[in-house]
């Protein structure tokens, strides 16, 4: 949301700076995430002056060009070369001084230099409009009828007006700061000043000859409408001041009337609408909905199709307008419109929430009738834009104003405990600066004791429902800075057993992962229909019902594809070498009668590898990566998640050549694999791909926050290593957990460090070259203690393995 800092200052005193006020904004939580300077004429003219063109020759080298002398105010006249055709002694000009930017109508800015132009030397730029963005024209230079002193700065010549536009990041919940005077009222509560409201006093009916009578059927989707009627009116460009007080935030001036009806949304956040008077039928206002199917052509010239739950503001014979959302092609304001009905109303944010989606619908009014929008203000905003409509556009009120409110929305009461108040902030606030801060922010005390009062809060505020919400009004004006932290506070961070953190946990294993060389990537959860076939779960796929195109038709059933996508379209960009890991959600659902049954939604830890293992260079030959590679990333998550005691079966799936699935008890925590080539070459991948994929819940479950500080063993680690023949069907793991079995105190690290298959030994066997690493933490080991060791570890594979130690 944007808010001009000049506009701003119509509703409150600002003696402080743009960057002052934003942070004061950010404070109360209207975070300001920029503050951008702002030109009615990009680049503010500056540079440009206001010159007298002294004398005129041609050019002696070129017939299109000529030589002026030009007076701009700085003593010695400066020699410019013209190539317009109507340039001539005695014109008042404008000229770019040499070093100056200009910045014009189309195209991108230059700047001028000292030059010569066909031999002759030239000091500036004699200017057309739309060399310096005020205007169109390029047929030649703007001739000025002026008699203003030679010198004179083009920007106060031509009124530029300069502003700072503060972007807000406002959050769904302040809808009453969707306007100038809802953050003023903010400043209002931080800075303890008066609230500047514009003045409708000057309000009156001039004739009674244009009545429009209104009928509200459906009170719960409209539950205030107010209209007034204005005829006579001239519709025309709107004035400079109304025109650049739209472009500053980003608005396209229209026309007077339209113009008027955004400023006031933009000044006081309440939507207004204007209809050709004349084009409704019957002289009547009908709110209500309609019958499902039934068409209607917006603005835009689309045609829709109405949902039972769409109102419509309509006439006595058709719809003319999306309440809250979009008006219609037919009762819309055009150069001929003479009389136009105002309305201003309070809609349902339900109804139009529901309209805008099912239309797939944003416009500035819908923006802020979902939110919430003020019922009082209706009646108000309608008179400041009759007065502005006949300030500006001309014409006579020729109506009392029609307000159907047939249940007034009160303010919402709340009983409030300074208990309360002190527990949720952790620090005792004064009373009377309690009630200040609620009373600046509208919130009416009443029933004040010792222990506490009642708030009554205007029904604009829609995100003050609770006692917790009167403490967090209270909180972000007194300002969250002005709580001091209480030596407790540390003391609890640093409590022996801090709570377990999903979210941090993610953090550090993604910054581990970082750290070796990954990057992590983000897909989207919807993916192609088509892939629900490519794989068999245990689940159903979850489709989407209102799926925008068939490649976002499904939620994703497994995290594999959308990584292979991300792969491929690296691939096809000349990056080969991946490292990629993705924390998403997988989803999925039982099977039940008549189409019902559980949604299934976990959480996975997805990494990829492709390519070759690092980069060539001239020190080392490359390779390409292999399952072992996946292997060690993957035990580095287990480790970091604390995961221990995992046992290892083959995987069977189709999607993968060979893999193994990684169990703790009889849960899965996940699987690692090589990718069929035939999978991969689908997604357009020829090179190998390696995956893994994780519970992120197991590893999070299994994650322990607390650690064990020890010494650092003073007597020496000991390295011997045995060579072991074995079927080829036994794996590391198993070899592993039988030595730990067979030594638990001594063995530190075991390690495989050669593995053969092939023609020196037998078919069917396998050749490890294992290093064991023993360590005693209290004493130096002895040749005989480590001598029992390896014999023992002998016998338990010769005798529990079959194998053969080759010695």
């Amino acid at each position: 949301m944007k808010i001009s800092y000049r506009w701003l200052q119509q509703y409150i005193d600002i003696p402080e700076s743009p960057e002052e006020i934003g942070q004061v904004l950010t404070s109360t939580g209207l975070e300001v995430e920029s503050v951008e300077p702002f030109e009615t004429v990009k680049g503010g003219l500056k540079g440009l002056v206001i010159g007298e063109v002294l004398t005129c020759a041609k050019h002696p080298n070129a017939d299109k060009l000529s030589i002026t002398t030009v007076d701009v105010g700085a003593g010695a006249p400066s020699q410019i070369v013209c190539g317009a055709p109507n340039v001539a002694a005695g014109q008042k000009v404008v000229v770019a001084l040499p070093g100056t930017t200009v910045y014009p109508t189309k195209g991108e800015p230059f700047t001028i230099k000292s030059a010569k132009i066909r031999g002759e030397q030239s000091e500036g730029m004699i200017c057309a409009e739309d060399e310096i963005g005020i205007g169109e024209s390029h047929a030649g230079i703007m001739v000025l009828n002026t008699s203003v002193k030679n010198g004179t700065l083009a920007s106060d010549f031509f009124n530029v007006q300069s502003d700072y536009v503060f972007e807000i990041g406002l959050t769904p919940n302040r809808a009453d700061a969707a306007s100038h005077v809802g953050v003023a009222r903010d400043i209002r509560a931080s800075k303890n000043r008066a609230l500047k409201l514009p003045d409708v006093s000057a309000f009156a009916v001039d004739n009674q000859n244009l009545k429009i009578n209104v009928d509200v059927e459906n009170t719960s989707a409209c539950p205030r409408y107010s209209g007034v009627t204005i005829s006579g009116v001239t519709i025309a460009e709107s004035p400079d001041w109304l025109k650049n007080k739209l472009t500053a935030i980003g608005l396209a001036p229209i026309n007077n009337l339209v113009d008027i009806t955004n400023y006031v949304l933009h000044e006081l956040g309440q939507p207004l609408h204007a209809f050709d008077a004349d084009a409704i039928t019957g002289q009547k206002v009908v709110v209500k909905t309609l019958p499902a199917g039934t068409k209607f052509t917006t603005l835009d010239s689309k045609e829709r199709s109405l949902s039972e739950n769409d109102l419509m503001i309509c006439n006595t014979a058709e719809p003319m307008c999306i309440a809250g959302v979009f008006g219609g092609i037919k009762s819309g304001i055009s150069n001929a419109t003479k009389n136009i009905f105002l309305e201003s109303a309070h809609f349902s944010s339900a109804y139009v929430r529901k309209t805008g989606m099912h239309h797939q619908l944003k416009t500035d009014a819908s923006f802020r009738f979902e939110r919430g929008t003020d019922p009082n203000m209706t009646v108000f905003a309608l008179k400041r834009a009759a007065l502005l409509i006949k300030e500006i556009a001309g014409g006579k009120i020729s109506s009392e104003i029609v307000d159907v409110y047939p249940v007034k929305i009160e303010n919402t009461t709340i009983e409030v405990k300074f208990k309360n108040i002190d527990r949720l902030i952790g620090k005792k606030i004064e009373h009377d600066r309690i009630l200040t801060i609620l009373e600046s922010l509208d919130i009416k005390i009443s029933n004040k004791t010792e222990n506490g009062f009642t708030a009554s809060v205007p029904p604009y505020r829609v995100d003050v429902t609770q006692e917790a919400d009167i403490v967090e009004e209270i909180l972000r004006i007194y300002g969250l800075n002005s709580i001091e932290l209480a030596d407790h506070v540390k003391t609890d961070f640093l409590a022996s057993f801090p709570e377990k953190d999903i979210t941090r946990f993610k953090k550090t294993m993604g910054a581990m992962l970082a750290s070796n060389g990954f990057y992590e990537v983000l897909t989207n959860s919807l993916t192609n229909i088509a892939y629900k076939d490519k794989i068999k779960t245990e689940y159903e796929a979850v489709e989407i019902l209102n799926k925008l195109s068939e490649e976002q038709g499904i939620l994703r059933q497994t995290m594999l594809f959308s990584g292979l996508e991300v792969c491929a379209h690296n691939i096809n960009r000349k990056q080969k070498e991946l490292r990629l890991f993705e924390f998403g959600k997988v989803y999925g659902k039982t099977s039940g009668k008549e189409g019902t049954g559980n949604y299934v939604e976990e959480e996975r830890l997805a990494i990829f590898i492709t390519g070759n293992f690092e980069t060539e260079n001239w020190q080392n030959k490359t390779r390409p990566v292999n399952y072992f590679d996946l292997a060690q990333a993957v035990k580095l998550v287990l480790e970091r998640a604390s995961v221990e005691k995992t046992k290892q079966e083959l995987l069977a799936d189709a999607a993968f050549e060979y893999g193994i699935k990684i169990l703790k008890g009889n849960k899965e925590v996940g699987k690692l694999g090589k990718v069929k080539s035939s999978v991969a070459k689908e997604f357009g991948v020829k090179q190998e791909v390696f995956v893994a994929d994780l519970s992120v819940d197991l590893l999070f479950k299994s994650a322990n926050p607390k650690f064990v500080v020890q010494e650092v063993p003073k007597f020496p680690e000991v390295r011997r290593d045995l060579s072991l023949v074995l079927d080829n069907q036994v794996k590391f793991a198993e070899i592993e957990a039988l030595a730990r079995a067979t030594e638990q105190k001594l063995i530190k690290e075991i390690i495989a460090f050669d593995v053969y298959e092939g023609e020196k030994i037998q078919q069917g066997k396998k050749a490890y070259a294992l290093g064991f690493t023993l360590q005693d933490e209290n004493k130096t080991l002895t040749d005989e203690e480590i001598e029992k060791v390896m014999i023992k570890l002998m016998s338990a594979f010769e005798g529990k393995m079959g194998a053969v130690i080759r010695k």
